[in-house]
């Protein structure tokens, strides 16, 4: 490998069933807009291209249809699914995966991803706050990645974070409370109380 680092792309993740919420956490309005188009502008202003990872059936959706999208070529088996597709569609770049459903998500903690980025690694990521393991779902994700991810598809292990454990990475202090996540009603309620305290 070159001493060039592979182009940085995003990869905004927003296939999920969303079981728990119980509605599209895609749609979900925090400070005025939808979470899928707030976590797009972050990702766009930092990514030398960016695209929504979809299913099949979302591709006409009216939030969806107007960014530019990469559709899992996998079964439906969670994110590792989108991020094999993204990495098949442009095999050269390094990819920084996010999810849709971080409302506390801001520019200084992927600006802080990025200077730390080995490409000689792995991927860069940030620990949990919960358990200090290695968070998947705002990760830059390097071109070697591949074939291990692929692999373990191919064996029936669909678990990122795993993959990650398992492999040579830059594990970065969890940058506080940005990476919280909403997967039901409850939290939902309880981020919006959040983010209206520190309006």
């Amino acid at each position: 490998m070159s001493g060039t680092p592979a182009p940085l792309y995003g990869l905004l993740l927003s296939g999920g069933a969303s079981q728990r919420m119980r509605q599209d956490k895609a749609a979900l309005d925090y400070r005025g807009e939808p979470q899928l188009l707030r976590a797009w502008r972050l990702l766009q202003a930092v990514t030398e291209q960016a695209f929504v990872s979809v299913r099949e059936h979302q591709r006409g959706d009216a939030l969806r249809a107007t960014l530019p999208q990469i559709v899992d070529s996998y079964e439906a088996v969670g994110p590792v699914a989108g991020i094999l597709s993204a990495q098949e569609r442009h095999p050269d770049a390094a990819w920084l995966v996010l999810a849709c459903d971080l409302p506390l998500l801001d520019n200084d903690t992927l600006r802080g991803l990025i200077d730390a980025r080995d490409p000689q690694a792995f991927a860069t990521v940030f620990a949990s706050s919960h358990d200090g393991l290695p968070e998947p779902l705002c990760a830059i994700w390097e071109p070697r990645s591949h074939a291990l991810l692929r692999q373990r598809y191919e064996d029936g292990s669909f678990c990122p974070r795993k993959a990650l454990m398992q492999s040579n990475i830059v594990l970065l202090p969890a940058p506080g409370d940005a990476l919280d996540n909403v997967n039901t009603p409850e939290e939902r309620q309880a981020m919006q109380q959040r983010l209206e305290s520190l309006a």
